[in-house]
C-alpha cells in the first residue's frame, strides 16, 4: 500500500510516497481503509524537529494525525464494529503513528462511528481540533455571559470549533482574524471581531479573561497586555520548554499561563458528536488528493485561510 513518510526532519521536501506492507491488527484494533485525514500544525511541528524531545529522532516517520474511513477488518476482541462500518479515529501515537496510508491499523477505542450528515472530509477534520477545543474550555473554569475571552487566530480549524462551542456557553468572544476570516468569525458566534490586518489587538486595554492564541504567534509575554490582573493565557501550541516555564510562572502571578495539551478519547467525542447533531459545523477550505499531500502541507503552512485542510485517498 502507499503511505506518506520522511526520512529525515525539514520542510516538506522531505515527504516522500512510499510503498509498504499492509498493517496487521491485534486483537483490540480495527483495519480502517483511509477515505480523507486531515491537516494539522503539530504535524508541521513534529515533521521539522521542533518536538524531536518527544518524537525521537528514529526515521522513518509518517504524518496526519486524524482519519476518516470505512472498516475492512476486525480483531477478534473487537465489538461495537464491523466490515463495512463508516468510522473516524485517529492513530495511536501521534509522535510515532501516522495517518496518511491508504490503510492503517488503530486501537477500537481510538475510532468512533461516522454521522451519517458529515462527509469523510468533515468527519477526518474534527478529532484533533475537537478536542483541543473541548480540552480548552475545561482549562478555562467556570463561563458564563460575563467571562471575556479572546481567541486570537479565530477561523482557523481550532477556532471554528471553539467559537461555536464557547458561543453555547454564553461567554463573550472577541475573535482576532484576518479581514477573510471576519464573516465566519461573526458566524460561529464572535462577539466582537478584530481584523488583524487593520488593527492592533494588543492595543487594547486590559479586558481578557481568557486568552487563547491559536496562532502561536502572539505568546503570553505579549498577552499579558490586553490580561486582567486575575486572567489565564491558554497556550495551545506549547514548546517543551514553555511548559516548564508555565509552571515555575504561576508561582508568582495570577496572570496564569495554562498550557493545554489534548488527547482524543471517548469522552471529548461524544461532546463533539452531540454538538454535530446540534448543528456544529465543520468548514472544510480545501481538500487536496492523496498525490498531492506535500501541496496540502504547503498550502497549510502559509496560512491565513478558514477551516480545515484535508486531503482525500482514492
Amino acid at each position: 500500500m502507499k503511505a506518506i513518510a520522511y526520512k529525515k526532519f525539514g520542510n516538506t521536501e522531505v515527504l516522500q510516497t512510499i510503498e509498504q506492507p499492509m498493517p496487521t491488527i491485534r486483537p483490540d484494533q480495527v483495519l480502517v481503509k483511509v477515505k480523507a485525514f486531515s491537516v494539522n500544525p503539530m504535524d508541521w511541528k513534529i515533521r521539522n524537529g521542533a518536538m524531536k524531545l518527544m518524537s525521537g529522532s528514529k526515521f522513518p516517520k509518517h504524518t496526519g494525525v486524524d482519519f476518516s474511513g470505512i472498516v475492512s477488518d476486525a480483531g477478534s476482541a473487537v465489538s461495537g464494529f464491523k466490515i463495512g462500518d463508516e468510522v473516524f479515529g485517529v492513530v495511536n501515537n501521534m509522535m510515532k503513528e501516522g495517518a496518511s496510508a491508504e490503510y492503517v491499523a488503530v486501537p477500537a477505542a481510538l475510532v468512533w462511528k461516522k454521522p451519517d450528515n458529515i462527509s469523510y472530509a468533515q468527519a477526518a477534520a474534527i478529532p484533533v481540533v475537537g478536542t483541543a477545543a473541548v480540552t480548552a474550555i475545561g482549562k478555562m473554569g467556570k463561563i458564563n455571559s460575563k467571562t471575556r475571552i479572546l481567541v486570537n487566530g479565530a477561523t482557523g480549524g481550532f477556532g471554528m470549533v471553539l467559537l461555536q462551542l464557547l458561543k453555547q456557553h454564553g461567554a463573550h468572544i472577541t475573535a482576532v482574524t484576518s479581514s477573510k476570516g471576519v464573516a465566519y468569525a461573526k458566524k460561529w458566534g464572535a462577539d466582537t471581531v478584530i481584523d488583524y490586518t487593520s488593527q492592533n489587538v494588543l492595543s487594547q486595554k486590559a479586558m481578557c479573561d481568557v486568552v487563547i492564541d491559536l496562532s502561536g504567534k502572539m505568546g503570553y509575554k505579549n498577552a499579558r497586555a490586553i490580561m486582567l490582573p486575575k486572567s489565564i493565557f491558554l497556550n495551545v501550541t506549547p514548546q517543551p520548554i514553555e511548559i516548564l516555564f508555565s509552571m515555575v510562572n504561576n508561582l508568582f502571578t495570577a496572570k496564569k499561563h495554562v498550557v493545554v495539551l489534548s488527547n482524543p478519547g471517548i469522552k471529548y467525542t461524544n461532546i463533539l458528536l452531540g454538538a454535530l447533531m446540534n448543528g456544529l459545523e465543520i468548514e472544510i477550505n480545501k481538500t487536496f488528493p492523496f498525490e498531492q499531500t506535500k501541496e496540502a502541507y504547503q498550502y497549510a503552512e502559509k496560512g491565513g485561510f478558514t477551516g480545515k485542510v484535508v486531503v482525500e485517498v482514492n
